[in-house]
C-alpha cells in the first residue's frame, strides 16, 4: 500500500489490527466468505516473533488443519503433540521415576501441534496475503476513532509517514496489547485469579524418551507405551506448574506460572534467568531434565496478572479476537481454542452485516455468549485451582473430569458437524449452563479439599509413586459413560475426605494462604518487572 502523502487517506472494507495468527486467520476467513472485500492488515513488527501459546489441543488442531487447511504445513514444519503429562512431588520424591505421573499411556487419537509461533504465525500472515489482503509493516496505530453503523477510522504510520484509514469494520486482533478495549475502558483485571509466568527457550534440555533415561529407569520408561517427549509436560508444585514443550528444531520452550497468593517471591538473587533454573531444579523431575540445559538470555520474559478480560467483544463496526478480548490461563492451552471461537465468530458476524442482516439482536447475542462463555470457561476450569494444583490425586481426577467432559460438550460437535460449531462458544446458553455448573462445582469442592490439606499440613500424600495412565477418549458417544465411574470417584472422595471442608468459611481461606509454598523461597523476582 503506498503512502502519498502525511495526511493521505484510504478506505477499505475492514481493517486487522494485529497479523499474528488471530489476526490473519480472521482476515483469511473473510476473504474466503467475501470475494471482493478489501482487508488491510497493520502489523507491528518487520517479523513476528516467538510468543507464548505454542501448544495446541483438540479444537484448536481442528482449526489449524481443517478450517485454515494447514495439515501439510503442521506436519512438515511443527511436530505433532501428544497430549498432556503432569509431574508430581513431595519431601520424599528423590528422582524422576519416583515422581507420580498423570498422562496418557498410547499415542493421541486426535492431531494437535507444538508450534514455534513465530513461523507458524508467518505462515498463517503468508497465506492470507496470498487469499487478498493488504500489509503494512512494521507500522503503527493511532487515534482509533469507532463510529457504530458508520465509517471507523485510524490513523495509521508507516515508513515515516501518518496517513487517516477509513473502513466499516475494525477487528482488534493486538493481542495483550488490547488497543480497543484498553482506549474504550472495557479492559479489566480479573483480579480473582492473580497469576504471573516467567519462561524461556532453552537448548539442551533432555529427551523424554532418551536412551539414557530408558538405561536409567527402565520400569519407568517401560510404563508409557506412546512418547512422552512430544506431549506437554507440566512440573507441578503446590501453586505453580511449569510447562515444557519441543520446538521443531531442538530447542525446548519452558517455563513457569504461579498463583500470586500461594507463591511468594523474595527481591534477591542474580538474574531472572538464573533464578528461574533455580527455582526450577528444586523440583527433582525439572533437576534432572534441566541437568546440562541452557536458557536464551535474550529470550527471557516476566508478566504478572496475566488475566483479563474485556467487558465488550463487538459492536456495530468493530469485533476483538484472540487475546484483544480475553485471556484467561495457560494451563489446558486454551488460548487458540479461544483464537479459533473468537475469530470464526468474528468473521461470521462481519459477513453477516455485508449481508444486509439487521446487526441489533445479533450483537446482543454475541456479546451475551461471549461475556457467559469467558466467566463460565473461567469458573469451571481455573478459578482457584491453583489451591489443588500440586495434589496428584484431585488433579489426576479433575483432568479426567475435565478432558470427559471437554471431548464430549466440545470437540466432538466440530468433528461431526462442521466448523460451523466453532460459532457457538463453549458454555454459551442455553446448554452450557448444566457443564459450567458441574464442573464449577467440583473444581470448587477440589480446592476446598486442598486448602483443607494446607492447613493441617497434610500436602501432597499420593504426589510419590502413583501413575495414573489414560487409554485416551474418542469422538464415540459411548465415551460418554466413562464420566460416571469417575464421578462415582468424586462422591467416594467426598465421603471420605471432602466433608470435613463442607463448612469452609472465610476465615479458613485466607489461613491457607498465610503461609507460602516450599519452593518460593527458591526464586526472586524484581518488583519493576512486568506490568
Amino acid at each position: 500500500m503506498a503512502n502519498n502523502s502525511p495526511a493521505a487517506a484510504a478506505d477499505y472494507d475492514v481493517v486487522v489490527i494485529g497479523g499474528a495468527l488471530s489476526g490473519a486467520a480472521t482476515a483469511t476467513l473473510l476473504l474466503r466468505h467475501n470475494p471482493g472485500i478489501r482487508v488491510l492488515i497493520v502489523e507491528k513488527s518487520a517479523r513476528l516473533g516467538r510468543r507464548v501459546g505454542e501448544a495446541t489441543v483438540e479444537i484448536s488442531g481442528y482449526f489449524m488443519g481443517r478450517v485454515l487447511g494447514m495439515t501439510q504445513y503442521l506436519n512438515e514444519s511443527h511436530l505433532v503433540k501428544q497430549g498432556l503429562r503432569f509431574w508430581f512431588k513431595n519431601d520424599e520424591v528423590e528422582s524422576l521415576d519416583q515422581a507420580s505421573e498423570l498422562g496418557a499411556r498410547y499415542l493421541s487419537r486426535l492431531p494437535s501441534y507444538q508450534l514455534d509461533r513465530s513461523t507458524f504465525d508467518e505462515e498463517v500472515l503468508r497465506r492470507a496475503c496470498v487469499a487478498g489482503a493488504t500489509l503494512i509493516r512494521p507500522a503503527t496505530v493511532s487515534k482509533v476513532q469507532l463510529t457504530p453503523g458508520g465509517e471507523q477510522s485510524l490513523e495509521v504510520k508507516h515508513d515515516g509517514q501518518t496517513q487517516v484509514v477509513r473502513c466499516r469494520w475494525i477487528v482488534d486482533a493486538s493481542g495483550v496489547a488490547a488497543v480497543l478495549a484498553r482506549k474504550e475502558g472495557w479492559w479489566k483485571s480479573n483480579t480473582e485469579h492473580p497469576t504471573a509466568a516467567c519462561w524461556s527457550r532453552w537448548k539442551g534440555v533432555k529427551d523424554w524418551d532418551s536412551r539414557e533415561l530408558a538405561e536409567k529407569y527402565p520400569a519407568w520408561a517401560s510404563a508409557v507405551f506412546g512418547t512422552r517427549n512430544t506431549a506437554t509436560n507440566h512440573i507441578i508444585g503446590d501453586g505453580w506448574w511449569s510447562w515444557w514443550i519441543p520446538l521443531k528444531g531442538g530447542d525446548t520452550s519452558v517455563g513457569f506460572v504461579i498463583d500470586q497468593r500461594l507463591v511468594k517471591f523474595s527481591q534477591d538473587g542474580g538474574s531472572l534467568g538464573d533464578r528461574l533454573k533455580h527455582f526450577l531444579m528444586q523440583h527433582p523431575v525439572a533437576r534432572e531434565m534441566l541437568a546440562d540445559a541452557e536458557y536464551c538470555e535474550e529470550d527471557m520474559h516476566w508478566r504478572k496478572n496475566l488475566a483479563y478480560y474485556s467487558t465488550t467483544f463487538a459492536g456495530d463496526g468493530f469485533v476483538l479476537v484472540g487475546d484483544a478480548a480475553a485471556f484467561m490461563d495457560p494451563f489446558y492451552s486454551p488460548g487458540m481454542d479461544w483464537i479459533s471461537f473468537t475469530t470464526s465468530s468474528a468473521a461470521n458476524l462481519i459477513t453477516e452485516q455485508r449481508q444486509g442482516l439487521p446487526m441489533t439482536d445479533r450483537l446482543v447475542r454475541y456479546n451475551r455468549d461471549f461475556s457467559v462463555c469467558h466467566r463460565r470457561w473461567f469458573e469451571s476450569l481455573y478459578k482457584d485451582k491453583y489451591e489443588y494444583m500440586g495434589e496428584f490425586d484431585l488433579l489426576s481426577l479433575a483432568f479426567r473430569l475435565d478432558l470427559s467432559l471437554y471431548y464430549w460438550g466440545v470437540v466432538e460437535v466440530p468433528f461431526n458437524h462442521g466448523e460451523k460449531a466453532l460459532l457457538a462458544p463453549p458454555f454459551s446458553p442455553p446448554s452450557g449452563r448444566w457443564f459450567a455448573a458441574l464442573m464449577s462445582t467440583y473444581n470448587r469442592r477440589f480446592a476446598q479439599m486442598a486448602r483443607r490439606r494446607r492447613r493441617v499440613n497434610a500436602l501432597g500424600r499420593t504426589n510419590r509413586a502413583n501413575r495414573c495412565l489414560i487409554p485416551g477418549f474418542s469422538l464415540n458417544r459411548s465415551d460418554t459413560l466413562r464420566l460416571f465411574p469417575m464421578l462415582a470417584e468424586w462422591a467416594w472422595l467426598e465421603l471420605t475426605e471432602g466433608w470435613r471442608s463442607w463448612g469452609e468459611t472465610a476465615a479458613d481461606v485466607a489461613a491457607s494462604h498465610l503461609g507460602t509454598a516450599p519452593e518460593a523461597a527458591a526464586m526472586g523476582v524484581p518488583a519493576e518487572a512486568g506490568a
